[in-house]
Formats: C-alpha cells, sequence, structure tokens
C-alpha cells in the first residue's frame, strides 16, 4: 500500500465559454447517472448480504479476528466491494450515451464515491445514503494525473479535461504568494465542481496538492501555551499575557427565522400543486411521490440554497480569523477533546450555526502549516470545569452556573478558569501544583477578561494580523473596526428578516446580504 502524504486543496474559479458549460452540464449529467446506477446495485449487496445467515451468525459474536473474519468472507461471497462496484459502473457506461462522456478513470471515481456512501452506511457511521436528482451531483474529479489533469500553456496553468482546456482564473497580485507556493506542488488529482452563487452557475477546479497548505507571511505565530475553552456559544483562551471570552462566530447570523419562513413557504406551495399526496388531515400520504414543482417552489429553494451558502461562507471565514488569532497568541494549544456529537444533542441549533468541530479542525491544520501543534486533552480524566486548585477537589456545577466560587468567597467565570486550568495539562493529566504556583499572576488578568464579556484584559483581545496597522493600529476583540462600528450588518440582517412580509402578488421577499457575504459584527 502507498504512504499516504499530507494534502491540501488549492480551489481556483475557471474560465469557461458558454460550449464548455454545455459539456460539463452534460458530463455532470452524466456522473450522476453512473453515480445512482452503483448506488442502487451497492445497496441491493448491502441488503441480501445482510439477510445472509453468516452475516446474522457474525453479529452475535463477540468483538474478535473470528467475527470479523466472517464479516469479510460475507462481504466477499456477495461481491461487496469497490472494485467489483467499478466493473458494474464501467458496464453501465458502455451500454449506453454516457460512454461517449464519461472515461474510465472519472467513471472509476464516481462509483468509488458511491460504494464509500453506502460502506459507511453498513458500518454505522452514516445514515442510508440518497440517490441524486437532477442537477444534485455537483463535482467529479480525476484519478490521479490522468483525464482530469492540471497543466501548463504559455506559462499559465489550464484543466485539461477530455477535450477542454479549462484555464485558471489567477489573483493577478497574490500579496502572500500563496497561489505561487500552492501551484509549486504537485498535483495529486484534480476536481471539478460547480456552484450556484445568486443564482448564476460558476464553474471551479479544486487542485489537490501535496504537502501542506502554506502560510501566509503576514500572519504571525506566537510562542508560549494557549488554553482553549470551546464551547457551544462561547470560546475562552487564555495565554501567558493575554485572556478573553468572547461569543463563538458572531458574524454568522441567526437566520432561523428567515429559513423557517421559507420552508413553510415551500411546504404550502407543495400542498397547493400535490393535493392528492396528503391525507384530509394535512398528513403526508405514505408511498405518494411530490411529482409537480412550481415555479415559485423553485424560486424559493433556490433562496434558501444561497443563503445557506452565504452563512457557510461566512461561518468558514470566521474559523479561519479565529484560528489566526489564537496562532498568534502561542504555538502550543490545549483543548478538550468534547464530544461533538453531545453537543449536537444538546444544542443543536448553536453547533449548526456555529460547527465548533470545523473549527478544530481548521485549528490544526492552520497550526500543521505554521509549525505548531493543538493538543487534545480527555475530559474524563481533567474535569476542568468541576475542579477547584484551591481544595485540590472536584464539585459539579449545572450549566446554569456561570462562575466559579472559591473557598474564599472569591469567584472567577467558569469558562475563561477552565481555558487557563487547560494550560497546565499534561498527558491528559491535570498539574495542580502548576496551577497553585501561577494564580497570583493570573486572578486579575481573568477578572478583567470577565469584566466585559467581549472586553480582552489587555485591552486589545487576540491579535488581528489581518488587519493592517494604518487602520487605528489594529482591531482587538473589544473594538469593531470603522467599516461596521456604527452599524452591525449582521444584526440588520436579522432585524430586515424578521420584518419581511409577503407582497401582494404572493411572492415571500427575503432581505439580501449585499453583493458580498454575510458581513461579520
Amino acid at each position: 500500500m502507498r504512504a499516504a502524504t499530507p494534502s491540501f486543496i488549492a480551489e481556483f474559479p475557471l474560465c469557461t465559454s458558454a460550449a464548455d458549460e454545455r459539456a460539463l452540464e452534460v458530463r455532470l449529467e452524466a456522473a450522476r447517472h453512473v453515480y445512482n446506477a452503483c448506488l442502487g446495485e451497492t445497496l441491493k449487496r448491502l441488503a441480501l448480504m445482510r439477510q445472509s445467515m453468516d452475516w446474522q451468525a457474525a453479529r452475535t459474536l463477540p468483538k474478535g479476528k473470528e467475527r470479523t473474519a466472517l464479516f469479510k468472507a460475507t462481504m466477499e461471497r456477495f461481491d461487496f466491494s469497490s472494485g467489483s462496484i467499478q466493473k458494474h459502473a464501467e458496464a453501465c457506461r458502455d451500454a449506453c450515451w454516457i460512454g461517449r462522456h464519461l472515461g474510465s478513470h472519472d467513471t472509476q471515481t464516481t462509483s468509488l464515491r458511491a460504494f464509500k456512501a453506502v460502506q459507511m452506511h453498513a458500518f454505522g457511521k452514516r445514515g442510508r445514503p440518497r440517490f441524486k436528482g437532477r442537477n444534485r451531483l455537483h463535482s467529479v474529479e480525476g484519478k490521479g494525473d490522468a483525464v482530469i489533469r492540471l497543466r501548463w500553456q504559455d506559462e499559465k496553468p489550464v484543466v485539461l479535461w477530455d477535450g477542454l482546456v479549462l484555464p485558471l482564473m489567477l489573483d493577478p497580485r497574490d500579496r502572500d504568494r500563496w497561489q505561487e507556493q500552492a501551484l509549486s506542488c504537485r498535483t495529486k488529482y484534480v476536481r471539478v465542481l460547480r456552484r450556484t452563487i445568486r443564482g448564476k452557475v460558476r464553474w471551479y477546479a479544486q487542485l489537490v496538492q501535496e504537502g501542506l497548505a502554506p502560510r501566509k507571511e503576514r500572519l504571525p505565530v506566537g510562542d508560549g501555551v494557549v488554553g482553549l475553552d470551546l464551547g457551544p456559544g462561547t470560546i475562552a483562551a487564555v495565554s501567558d499575557t493575554d485572556a478573553t471570552l468572547e461569543p463563538f462566530c458572531p458574524g454568522v447570523a441567526d437566520m432561523d427565522a428567515v429559513i423557517r419562513r421559507l420552508q413553510r413557504a415551500m411546504d404550502r406551495s407543495r400542498r397547493a400543486t400535490n393535493p392528492d399526496a396528503f391525507n384530509a388531515n394535512g398528513t403526508y400520504r405514505k408511498g405518494v411521490r411530490i411529482k409537480m414543482r412550481s415555479g415559485r417552489y423553485r424560486v424559493l429553494c433556490a433562496t434558501k440554497a444561497d443563503l445557506e451558502r452565504r452563512l457557510a461562507a461566512e461561518r468558514k471565514r470566521a474559523h479561519g480569523e479565529l484560528a489566526n488569532r489564537v496562532l498568534a497568541q502561542g504555538n502550543l494549544i490545549k483543548t478538550e477533546k468534547v464530544s461533538y456529537r453531545s453537543f449536537q444533542k444538546n444544542f443543536g441549533r448553536s453547533v449548526r450555526r456555529r460547527a465548533p468541530s470545523l473549527f478544530v479542525s481548521t485549528l490544526k491544520r492552520k497550526a500543521a502549516s505554521a509549525g505548531a501543534s493543538v493538543v487534545e486533552f480527555a475530559t474524563r480524566t481533567t474535569r476542568l470545569s468541576q475542579f477547584s486548585h484551591d481544595t485540590g477537589g472536584y464539585v459539579r456545577k449545572p450549566l446554569s452556573q456561570r462562575w466559579h466560587v472559591f473557598a474564599d468567597g472569591s469567584r472567577v467565570q467558569r469558562d475563561l478558569y477552565s481555558a487557563w486550568l487547560a494550560r497546565f495539562v499534561d498527558r491528559d493529566r491535570l498539574d495542580a501544583s502548576q496551577c497553585a504556583l501561577h494564580w497570583a499572576a493570573a486572578e486579575p488578568l481573568l477578572g478583567r477578561a470577565a469584566s466585559g464579556f467581549r472586553q480582552s484584559a489587555s485591552g486589545a483581545g487576540f491579535a488581528r494580523p489581518h488587519v493592517r496597522p494604518g487602520n487605528g493600529g489594529g482591531v482587538g476583540a473589544d473594538r469593531p473596526s470603522q467599516r461596521n462600528g456604527r452599524r452591525d450588518k449582521a444584526a440588520d440582517a436579522v432585524a430586515q428578516a424578521r420584518a419581511a412580509e409577503s407582497s401582494g402578488d404572493g411572492t415571500l421577499r427575503t432581505p439580501g446580504f449585499g453583493r458580498g457575504e454575510v458581513q461579520p459584527a
């Protein structure tokens, strides 16, 4: 087996003509048919395999080599493997019009995608995969440096895909030389991606490059230990010289009310155009498909999809900015290894909006590129939210209790205290002696950080290296930028959304976010 090497994705817009876009649409539609055919075949084999006596017997065995061997033998007997599904995909391609638009390698990657989806479902790690409707498959990737590949023509990079020549649209400035460094790495494979942005289809190329993602030179990396306490709605971070407690991803606006209104309007449209699919009491009639979708329904779907896209883009931007600010304070970040599944069960809306697990993944990726490290320690052996260093004991506190009270009556904000304790965790164990030694210097620091919810102890907050010094020297966690200081655009968007009303012609009007993405708070 080949050794796995680190990789990163460099995404560039593609310069396409009308003919290129028509050809790309046809090829993605052909790939969708291959995906659905392979998905149906894999699900059929999985159902037969689960009905077999060997599979039922393997389920009753305890975990071990015998159980694994019986499962493996059953999968081999029913040809439940990626190679067998790839052969099925090639047979389907050669038997119809798909063979004129897809090659062998991109057919194999599409079939492998369907097989892995069913495999994760068989292992119990994901739900049952669904068949993709028209225009619901948005990407096709090559297999190695074949079929879809990156080449250089006239010193400019282009993507070649079976007769199509698609130049990359590069940034002419490339201020941080990130683009130049990314293109200098070896390309493992290329993925062609379709996105719908504000109602217009745009095409992108994702280059999966070998190595670590280049780091922008203007983003500093601190030296020291940073303790991090990540919650569903707030984040606390403590370093040697600074401490801050602030909302987590404040720029991701709460658009739940707008989304619910769109969903209700979509449901009314479905019921009006498909009355036979619902019973007299309004419940859905089992086994009946929704066949009619009006033009208004499609507009509402596009509006909702674009809203979700903008929120995802703002969430990704906020994660990257916050990760840069944390790395500017230290090169060793320590945080609890929390259960994100428990977060989803208890704080579903907040987790959906802020995605704490995605932030930790972004922080790890940026730390690896910067030569830093992120250490996650177990919560069962540390129990930072229950520990008190003055007595050395553990006291359970409800989630509503946001302050930790010491034996002498003094108190400290709970999240800040947990972040400070995280700095002294080593190998899943908390060093209480170090806590007692450093508490005298940390107490006023944490007190000033907790005095204002978004006010940092040093007055400047975690550094924002992306802000140029010319605009007042820097922007701290408690100091909004001059552009957004007077009005919170995210709050304005929420206010407009709540005040949105249906127009006279029955069309639901939803507020826009301007030409760009959702603006940060």
